[in-house]
């Protein structure tokens, strides 16, 4: 077998068919959508392609229907398995990309009519209180309704949406009010009856959980699938 480069997408296959057991392109579609589709967008027509790679590299194994549709059925190989599981284990993550079409259409802004800034905010505020409240009605699934890896995939989704709807709304309310500045974490004081030598900070840390603005069972991620379209794809849409 032939040594191929594996791309996110690759590990993204080997992955859902791993946590299946089985799937055809279809079912990866699916899944996908359900899923991790929510933040991590690319050409659909890539679930398709790229199962017959991998099993042409040995990480996926292929079947195909006798009859009816006569679909192809993937399977991961051992060599699969060590291949994801030597991806999981690599901490090198890469630099995290946001490319968001209205924050783009902010940065340019001051190039455009007065009020258009206002009535880009107050969709954009809508839009993500709309998701907001997909999220809170999915955060009440029973536990067992997704794995736990995916529930703290999605706490950040319902952060993330919260902290821009937020945003938006501050910024319809007034486009040209300065935005609120983060000061530098202070560096912990020293505490007088604290050892000598010890560096432990007494103080207690309830910043997380006051960043988060609520607790993780009250997180999902983003609903609907964002793969992207290929037409999209081909003029340089989606994500990475």
């Amino acid at each position: 077998m032939a040594e191929i480069a594996l791309t996110p997408v690759s590990y993204l296959v080997l992955g859902e068919v791993a946590r299946r057991g089985s799937a055809t392109p279809y079912d990866l579609k699916v899944s996908v959508a359900e899923s991790v589709g929510n933040f991590w967008s690319f050409p659909h027509a890539q679930l398709y392609k790229e199962p017959p790679r991998l099993a042409a590299a040995g990480l996926l194994a292929e079947e195909r229907e006798a009859g009816g549709r006569r679909r192809r059925i993937f399977r991961i190989t051992d060599a699969g398995r060590r291949s994801l599981a030597s991806w999981l284990s690599s901490v090198d993550s890469g630099r995290t990309e946001l490319r968001d079409p209205g924050l783009l259409k902010l940065a340019f802004s001051d190039l455009g009519r007065p009020g258009d800034v206002v009535r880009l905010a107050r969709a954009q505020a809508a839009a993500h209180r709309a998701h907001l409240e997909v999220y809170r009605t999915l955060a009440a699934l029973p536990a067992d309704a997704m794995v736990w890896s995916l529930r703290r995939t999605l706490d950040l989704g319902l952060a993330y949406e919260r902290l821009a709807a937020e945003f938006w709304e501050r910024l319809a309310a007034d486009p040209l009010a300065a935005g609120p500045v983060l000061a530098p974490t202070a560096a912990p004081q020293a505490d007088p009856a604290q050892p000598a030598g010890d560096t432990r900070d007494t103080r207690g840390d309830t910043r997380g959980a006051e960043a988060a603005g609520g607790s993780a069972g009250d997180a999902v991620a983003p609903p609907g699938a964002q793969v992207v379209p290929d037409d999209v794809a081909a003029e340089g849409g989606g994500v990475g």
